[in-house]
C-alpha cells in the first residue's frame, strides 16, 4: 500500500465545504510564514452576488431561478472561475469553490484571483432555447461585476462553450465592448482556444502519471478507475489509455462500465448516450458510481461531482492512490480516513488546474490578438503543470504533510506575499 505520509488534523464530520476551507486556512497558517490578519481576511469572500433570473419557458410559463457569483480574492489579478448549472448550487458552495480557485490560480502562478458562480437548475430539464434565455438573462444580471479585467467566467458543470458564447454576446450587446476576453472556454470560431476543452482532463492525466511514478508505479499497465466521463474524466481516460494505462472503469451520471482487462475507450467515445447503453460497444459490464469508487485499482480518479468520497465510503476505497479530477470530491472526514489508511490524495487544485491554465492562454489570446496553436497550448500547459507538480512535491517532502496541505501551502504563500506587499487598504 502506498503511504500517505501524514494525517490531516482537526477533521470534523462531513461539514459544509466552506467551513472545511476556513479550518484548512487556520491549520496551514502554522506551515507558512504569513500574518494572522491576512489569513483571517482570506477566510471570507470579497463579494457574493445573488440574483433572480426570470425565464419564460417553452410552454409560456415564467419560472424564477436563483443565480450566484462569489468573488473571493483579486490581489493577484482579475477574479477567475467557472459558472455551473446544477440543482444544488448555493451561495456557500460558490464561496467554497471561489476560495479553491484563488489557491488554484496561485499554485499555477497565474495572474488571477478566485471566483465561482452558478444557477440552481437542472440543465437537463431545459430545452436549448430555455437554456439560451436563462444564460442571457443571467449574463445581463452579472454585467455590472464581470469583465475582461474584473471577473472572467468559464464553463463548469452543466455549462459549455456555447454557454460562454451567449454570455460574451450579451456583454458585447449591452456594453458595446467587443473584447472577447470577458469569458473563456468559448468556441474557437468566436475567440476560443484550441485545446481548452481537453485541458482539465489532460492535466488530471499528467498529474496521475507523475504521482504514480512518485510511488514507483509504471504508467504501463497502471490500473485506473474514473468516475465521470465528461470533459475531465473522458479526456483523462483517453490520454491515460494512450500512454499505456489500463482504464478498467468509467462512469457518467447514470452509471458506468467495468472490465478488469481494460475498457475500450475508443469504442465508448464513438457512441452517444448514457454509458450504461454502451456496454455492448465496449464489451464490458455495468458498474454503479458507488461501486466504481471501491474497485481494487492503482489509481482512482473522481472526476464527476463534489463530495463523492465521504466518511461512509472512504473505509472501503481500495485504490492505492486518489487523484481528484472533480472540484472538492473528497470531504474533510474522508480525507482524514484515507490518510490514516495510507492512501495519498492528490488534490483538485493541482490535478484539474489545466482548465484555468488554458483559460489564461485564451485570455492572453483575446487580449493581445495572437492566436495559439493546439501544439503550443499542449506544450505550454504540460510545462506549467509539471512545474506546479514539482513545487507541490517539494512542499510535500520538505514540510512532511499530505499532498493537499502541500499544495495549499504553496498557494497560500504566494497569495500572502502579494497581500503583504500591498497591505490592507486604506
Amino acid at each position: 500500500m502506498i503511504s500517505a505520509n501524514a494525517t490531516t488534523a482537526e477533521t470534523a464530520a462531513d461539514e459544509p465545504a466552506v467551513e472545511t476551507a476556513r479550518r484548512r486556512l487556520d491549520r496551514l497558517a502554522a506551515l507558512v510564514d504569513v500574518s494572522d490578519e491576512y489569513v483571517e481576511r482570506l477566510k471570507y469572500p470579497s463579494q457574493v452576488h445573488r440574483v433572480s433570473i426570470p425565464v419564460r419557458l417553452d410552454n409560456g410559463d415564467i419560472e424564477v431561478f436563483e443565480g450566484y457569483r462569489a468573488q473571493h480574492d483579486n490581489v493577484r489579478g482579475p477574479y477567475k472561475g467557472g459558472i455551473r448549472y446544477a440543482p444544488g448550487v448555493t451561495g456557500d458552495e460558490c464561496v467554497s469553490l471561489a476560495m479553491a480557485m484563488t489557491w488554484k490560480c496561485a499554485l499555477l502562478d497565474l495572474p488571477f484571483g478566485g471566483a465561482k458562480g452558478g444557477v440552481a437548475v437542472d440543465p437537463r430539464s431545459l430545452s436549448t432555447e430555455e437554456k439560451r434565455r436563462l444564460t442571457r438573462r443571467f449574463a445581463e444580471e452579472m454585467r455590472s461585476f464581470v469583465g475582461p479585467q474584473t471577473d472572467i467566467p468559464a464553463p463548469d458543470m452543466g455549462t459549455d462553450a456555447q454557454t460562454m458564447a451567449w454570455i460574451a454576446d450579451v456583454y458585447k450587446m449591452q456594453t458595446g465592448d467587443g473584447t472577447r476576453g470577458v469569458v473563456t472556454g468559448k468556441p474557437p470560431r468566436v475567440g476560443g482556444l484550441a485545446g481548452r476543452e481537453e485541458a482539465p482532463g489532460r492535466s488530471t492525466a499528467l498529474v496521475a502519471r507523475e504521482a504514480a511514478r512518485y510511488y514507483d508505479h509504471s504508467i504501463d499497465g497502471l490500473t485506473v478507475a474514473i468516475q465521470g466521463f465528461g470533459s475531465v474524466g473522458g479526456h483523462a481516460a483517453r490520454l491515460l489509455d494512450e500512454w499505456g494505462a489500463t482504464v478498467v472503469a468509467v462512469s457518467d451520471i447514470d452509471g458506468g462500465v467495468h472490465d478488469e482487462d481494460g475498457v475500450d475507450i475508443d469504442a465508448l467515445s464513438a457512441e452517444a448516450g448514457p454509458l450504461t447503453d454502451r456496454t455492448a460497444a465496449a464489451d464490458a459490464d455495468e458498474v454503479t458510481n458507488d461501486a466504481l469508487l471501491e474497485l481494487d485499482v492503482d489509481v482512482l480518479v473522481p472526476a464527476a461531482v463534489g463530495g463523492v468520497l465521504t466518511a461512509d465510503n472512504a473505509p472501503d476505497v481500495r485504490a492505492s492512490l486518489v487523484v481528484e479530477g472533480a472540484n472538492e470530491p473528497t470531504t474533510a472526514e474522508a480525507d482524514a480516513i484515507l490518510a490514516d489508511r495510507g492512501v495519498p490524495v492528490v488534490p483538485d487544485i493541482l490535478a484539474n488546474a489545466g482548465g484555468v491554465t488554458a483559460s489564461y492562454f485564451e485570455w492572453l489570446q483575446n487580449t493581445n490578438g495572437r492566436s495559439w496553436t493546439h501544439k503550443e497550448v499542449r506544450e505550454e500547459l504540460d510545462d506549467r503543470m509539471l512545474s506546479a507538480w514539482e513545487a507541490v512535491r517539494e512542499s510535500h517532502e520538505t514540510r512532511g504533510v499530505p499532498w493537499r496541505d502541500a499544495a495549499y501551502a504553496v498557494a497560500l504563500e504566494r497569495v500572502a506575499e502579494s497581500h503583504e506587499t500591498l497591505g490592507i487598504w486604506p
